[in-house]
Formats: structure tokens, C-alpha cells, sequence
């Protein structure tokens, strides 16, 4: 089965994926089981909603991992 291509833009960076759903996302950019922050187009996308969360193309996707510091 051939999977097609689509273009996002990941944290300002144009990107080409395959994963049509926010979860699968993640794991096809290596993030996995990583604790981070998501929104899609500027709206937070709660961890509990990713999978439910349809990516479309030029989507706009930001991935905010936590850091320690002050």
C-alpha cells in the first residue's frame, strides 16, 4: 500500500509527513511516549485528543518539549 505525502508546517519548518492523525505524528517524528505540549493551527491539543485530532495539509503544528531551568 502506497502512502502519500503531505506538507505541514512543524514549529515554523516545512515539513512533508505521512501520519494523518496527531498521535501518529508523533511517533513518525520520533517523539513517542515523550511528554510534550501540542497545538495544531494555535489551538492546544490535549494529549488525551490526539488521536482524535485530523491533520490536514499546510497545518500549522507546534511541539513544545518541557525544560528544566529558570
Amino acid at each position: 500500500v502506497r502512502r502519500s505525502w503531505m506538507k505541514i508546517i512543524i514549529n515554523g519548518e516545512n515539513t512533508k509527513v505521512q501520519a494523518t492523525a496527531l498521535d501518529q505524528l508523533l511517533v513518525e517524528l520520533g517523539y513517542g511516549d515523550s511528554r510534550v505540549a501540542t497545538a495544531v493551527n494555535g489551538v492546544f491539543v490535549a494529549q488525551g485528543h490526539r488521536a482524535d485530532c485530523t491533520l490536514n495539509e499546510a497545518d500549522r503544528l507546534e511541539v513544545v518539549t518541557p525544560r528544566q531551568g529558570g
